[in-house]
């Protein structure tokens, strides 16, 4: 998630809006794209907190889904990532979500960042059949080469977003959950619990809810597919993209019934 000057949230408008007219948006040369991505730590950041790693990453992501102009299908929130088929982690795995919070890179936040992920993995277990395990034992040594976790979660001092995080087809380098040291800061009405329940809906598989209407202002690529109906009030839809979320960042009834639908 990025910034916004009333408090946070701004994510990178790449392609104008989607839905059914986004063919006749302007789609951005890859110069363009280039110039808007985020480079942090070896990776790319799009769409305000989606992480791409490396340039060769960015170009395909860019020729993929961005230079064809093709919009997802119509109708649907908690859209999934979709390249020839859901992007999604196997029932299996799903149910065994290991990641470890550096207790080196946070310090005196280290309690406070424990305990906003529990929060914020606890909305989507009880909803979902998922399951975040937090492997304290590897908390000294967090890092994106500890392979004994499947993620980890680490402080960033980059202050262009607020948090990024990463989709269930990244290798291990790139599955990281960055909190930069502005989500510490006054981010009101947000929590950093709030921040995380967005970005570990990404963790899962979600993509942004404003990428669904042209309405938002906010297409951004065609890899998705919808789950259930749209919902502007989603825990993974920007405020600014014409979202109507008011207050803390929270799973909605809609959000519920679309993660039950991919992870039943």
């Amino acid at each position: 998630m990025r910034k916004l000057s009333m408090a946070l949230l701004a994510g990178v408008a790449l392609v104008g809006c989607g839905g059914p007219e986004a063919a006749d948006q302007k789609i951005p040369s890859w110069e363009e794209f280039r110039a808007s991505a985020i480079e942090s730590e070896g990776s790319f950041v799009v769409n305000g907190d989606e992480a791409v790693e490396g340039v060769e990453g960015l170009r395909a992501y860019y020729d993929n889904y961005v230079a064809n102009g093709d919009v997802g299908a119509t109708g649907g929130e908690l859209a999934v990532y979709y390249s020839g088929g859901d992007i999604k982690w196997s029932s299996t795995t799903a149910r065994n979500l290991t990641y470890c919070v550096s207790s080196s890179s946070f310090g005196t936040r280290y309690s406070t960042v424990v305990n906003a992920m529990n929060s914020a993995a606890a909305a989507w277990e009880a909803t979902a059949n998922v399951n975040f395990i937090h492997s304290s034992t590897y908390d000294s040594s967090c890092s994106a080469t500890q392979t004994a976790v499947l993620f980890d979660v680490r402080q960033t001092t980059d202050t262009s977003f607020l948090a990024r995080a990463f989709f269930p087809n990244s290798a291990r380098s790139g599955r990281n959950v960055l909190i930069s040291t502005s989500a510490f800061g006054s981010i009101s009405p947000w929590t950093l619990a709030g921040v995380l329940r967005h970005e570990l809906g990404h963790t899962l598989g979600f993509r942004h809810e404003h990428t669904r209407l042209t309405s938002t202002g906010c297409y951004e690529d065609s890899a998705w597919r919808g789950l259930t109906s749209y919902d502007s009030y989603s825990v993974m839809h920007y405020p600014q993209c014409n979202g109507s979320q008011t207050g803390d960042l929270v799973l909605t009834s809609m959000d519920k019934t679309g993660a039950r639908a991919l992870y039943p």
